[in-house]
């Protein structure tokens, strides 16, 4: 396969002059944040090592924060959650490439940001990548996977991606911004790994839960969790809410580790609402400290940290409480704050998860209103008569089982737009949710460029459409123009390998 190299330059790195003070801010917040573009551009630079690959990285690990040097559940610190615990020693690593002590890498963001650059260096040296291999964020792909130092192919595949899709999506956080670009990942032996971003009928028979059936399966280590038989040996009458202090692959994969010694039996994604079923309902998972709520309750596991408010996505609030309200009616568990508690509110907790970040009222609508339904909300599928229009160049196929409706529209790539457009209606100006569905295939496209026509002028995102379909995919939130127009398009114009594919869209209103 020909790999394709980035198109848009690399940003331009700017540093601000001026330090906002907002009160009760922690002072190290204060002087720190600021300080991040220069830091990524200074480690990017003196490791050889793609800028805008690594705030990827750092967004998909902490969202560029770095807890004031606090570890993660799994022993992860920083920035770039560099890892110290029996299984991963990324921060003595650090260390020694840097020749800078372990301390300083843990708390200071300058520091923790090199030592991670210089890791993903590592990889990439024992790899075999060459300087002219360095310049394409594509070919980084296995030692982005290797740097998470995930338990199994497919998590390793489920972390890399996550990372990739940062820079298709694009990242504006914490004065740190990554442009949308096209970037095909170039993920070698990986390719052939299960993966588990997939939905439809094909890719729920390999991998669905077998206690809730939109989730995947991947069982944690019998090391973490007892063999039970709930609802004889014991009665489910709660659901716990917990935070993982860590990023959703990282979890699934300290699960699975023996030395990790707890497991929950679901844990929920923050960008789409992602679930992956990790114990058996009967089985009695580690999750809550307290022997008699582990043997009474599930726990569920929401990627994130408790300081950091932007984890708690509305796409994880939705598919977190469908989860706890089919909980709620298969074990009868009420439906009300006594059902559905916190980490923190059971007896002897030293947790504070799920933290003040938490909205509770949200949550609980969401699971005593039927699923939380937005207040506006329209589906547009590449058939809807008036709605879809595209050149004869887009043929149809019904190829794939995860096609949204009976078929779905492709073409090949090629260097002018001609898009494929999706219109609606939207009701009023204001901030909507676009998410898109398309069946994926390992010859679908590496970077489909779905075009969005906001009241700024139209801005584009990148989609790797060989993983992770037959599922509505956010691809953000977006201000939009009230009245009938076009508002999502697919373009042909991309660098990316593989048929552009049209299937459906779905634009909300939260």
């Amino acid at each position: 396969m020909t790999l394709a190299r980035t198109r848009l330059a690399a940003l331009a790195t700017s540093i601000l002059a001026v330090i906002l003070v907002a009160a009760g801010q922690p002072a190290w917040s204060q002087a720190k944040e600021p300080a991040l573009p220069a830091a990524f551009a200074k480690a990017a630079a003196a490791h050889d090592v793609p800028r805008d690959l690594l705030v990827a990285l750092a967004y998909a690990e902490t969202h560029l924060d770095g807890h004031a040097g606090e570890p993660s559940a799994s022993g992860g610190y920083g920035v770039m959650h560099l890892v110290s615990n029996p299984t991963n020693h990324s921060l003595e690593r650090a260390a020694d490439l840097t020749g800078l002590p372990a301390d300083k890498l843990k708390s200071d963001d300058a520091a923790n940001i090199l030592g991670g650059a210089a890791v993903l260096r590592a990889h990439a040296d024992k790899l075999g990548l060459d300087e002219s291999a360095r310049k394409d964020a594509g070919r980084w792909y296995q030692a982005v996977a290797q740097y998470g130092n995930a338990s199994s192919p497919e998590l390793a595949r489920l972390y890399a991606d996550a990372v990739y899709e940062g820079l298709g999506l694009g990242i504006d956080l914490r004065g740190v911004r990554v442009k949308p670009q096209e970037v095909t990942a170039d993920r070698g032996d990986l390719a052939k790994a299960r993966d588990l971003n997939a939905r439809g009928v094909d890719a729920q028979a390999a991998v669905a839960s077998p206690d809730y059936p939109p989730a995947a399966w991947v069982a944690a280590s019998s090391s973490n969790y007892r063999v039970s038989n709930r609802e004889t040996s014991y009665n489910i009458d709660k659901v716990v809410i917990h935070v993982t202090q860590g990023s959703y692959a990282g979890t699934i994969s300290w699960f699975q580790n023996p030395s990790a010694q707890v497991s929950a039996h679901y844990v929920v994604k923050s960008s789409n609402g992602a679930i992956t079923q990790m114990v058996r309902d009967k089985d009695v998972a580690w999750h809550a400290g307290n022997s008699s709520y582990n043997n009474r309750s599930i726990g569920i596991e929401h990627e994130g940290f408790v300081n950091d408010a932007s984890w708690f996505t509305d796409a994880m609030y939705r598919a977190s409480a469908a989860l706890t309200r089919a909980l709620c009616d298969k074990y009868g568990i009420p439906k009300n704050r006594t059902g559905i508690i916190g980490h923190n509110e059971v007896p002897g907790a030293t947790h504070t998860d799920p933290g003040s970040h938490w909205n509770w009222t949200t949550y609980m609508n969401y699971v005593t209103g039927g699923g939380g339904t937005p207040s506006w909300t329209t589906t547009v599928d590449n058939a809807t008569a008036g709605q879809f229009t595209a050149s004869a160049n887009w043929g149809t196929s019904t190829y794939s089982s995860q096609r949204h409706g009976a078929d779905y529209r492709f073409a090949d790539p090629v260097s002018a737009s001609d898009p494929a457009w999706y219109s609606a209606t939207i009701p009023s100006a204001g901030t909507y949710q676009v998410e898109v569905w398309y069946p994926a295939d390992a010859g679908y496209n590496s970077s489909a460029p779905y075009i969005v026509a906001t009241a700024g002028g139209n801005q584009t995102v990148y989609v790797d459409q060989r993983s992770g379909g037959g599922a509505w995919r956010s691809i953000g939130t977006f201000s939009l123009n009230a009245g009938t127009q076009n508002v999502v398009g697919v373009s042909r114009w991309t660098s990316g390998t593989g048929y552009v594919i049209a299937d459906a869209v779905r634009i909300s209103k939260p």
